[in-house]
């Protein structure tokens, strides 16, 4: 498949019923893939198989030599196609590729992947006041095969989009949420500062078991004392003090999160303090708001945390916080071009 120019205006939208759509994977028309082999990366190319021919002794599934990112794309309010803070993705899926010893994709081609794959897929981009997005999975695989426990000397990018709604079915809505004690997420000195598959597999059995008993996930403790909070499940964790303060976690086994960093720079621009520090699960008995925030899930906001045998309840009436709500709306209006994008967060995809 090769890539397409189309002209801008003569789209034909697929036939989706884009403002109920869930968080799941919906098959569109192209993929785009580039292979590292012989010391360098290939011009990639977009196919329409969903399948990967893969070796049977590739490292990608022997010794977890993988890793993703999660990039958002939406319609504005004037029709542009963009994305928010690809550039941001491309540095993290660097370091993350670097902490494994995987061959990192050059920045540059990064975003043309993503470029490439959208263009390819341009019909699939969910209409402007749908609620919905298109939702880019990038993909590094070590697919060279190796049966000591060493790196790959081939590498795979693997970019498919998909369009998607809220992470969370009930969207901007409260969420129950129960404290972890039974399962650690990610070891310090580890890799949990990382977006490897396997800090996600780690935390199936928990949130399995959480979702099982009513609660939407888990809020999760550092592994090594259990007395700070690391991250709320799929998501960092932030809160809202009494006095108006912004306060998210510090840990070096959390993943830094690129929505987190946006909601700092506007709480900061809102007057709210914002801090990262380590946060002490006792303290969210004291907090006003507490929320979880990711490229998936945007902001979902907790309306209650239980921890042993006492629930703390921030939203008694259904409804999000006031704060949690004003940097909500803030973000989501700078993604949909409603408001100035002063940061420089959104790139456009030109056809």
């Amino acid at each position: 498949m090769s890539d397409t120019n189309t002209p801008a205006g003569t789209i034909e939208r697929a036939n989706l019923d884009w403002s109920n759509l869930t968080f799941g994977y919906t098959q569109t028309d192209a993929n785009i893939r580039y292979t590292f082999r012989d010391g360098r990366w290939d011009e990639g190319v977009l196919t329409s198989d969903e399948t990967l021919p893969i070796h049977i002794a590739a490292t990608c599934l022997h010794y977890g030599q993988e890793c993703f990112e999660g990039v958002k794309v939406f319609e504005t309010k004037d029709g542009d196609v963009v994305v928010f803070r690809m550039d941001e993705n491309a540095k993290r899926m660097d370091f993350t590729a670097r902490k494994i010893l995987m061959q990192p994709p050059p920045h540059a081609m990064f975003m043309e992947a993503v470029e490439r794959v959208v263009n390819a897929n341009r019909r699939f981009v969910p209409p402007y006041g749908t609620g919905a997005s298109l939702y880019v999975r990038p993909l590094l695989i070590g697919s060279g095969a190796e049966v000591g426990v060493k790196p790959a000397d081939e590498y795979m990018l693997v970019v498919f989009v998909t369009p998607v709604g809220p992470y969370f079915k009930t969207g901007f809505k409260p969420v129950k949420m129960i404290v972890e004690e039974a399962v650690d997420r990610a070891a310090p000195l580890g890799v949990g500062d990382v977006k490897v598959g396997g800090n996600y597999a780690a935390s199936l059995r928990a949130g399995t078991a959480a979702r099982e008993k009513g609660y939407a996930d888990v809020v999760y403790l550092d592994a090594k004392e259990h007395k700070y909070i690391d991250e709320s499940g799929p998501a960092n964790f932030f809160a809202i003090t009494k006095d108006g303060q912004y306060v998210t976690p510090k840990s070096d086994t959390i993943l830094p999160s690129i929505t987190n960093k946006s909601l700092v720079t506007l709480a900061d621009e809102m007057g709210l303090r914002p801090e990262r520090r380590p946060v002490d699960i006792e303290e969210i008995f004291s907090f006003a708001e507490a929320g979880c925030c990711g490229t998936a899930a945007v902001i979902t906001p907790i309306g209650s945390i239980k921890y042993r045998d006492r629930e703390v309840v921030y939203c008694p009436d259904g409804e999000p916080g006031p704060i949690s709500t004003s940097l909500y709306k803030k973000l989501t209006a700078i993604q949909l071009g409603e408001a100035p994008d002063t940061h420089g967060w959104l790139h456009v995809i030109s056809q």
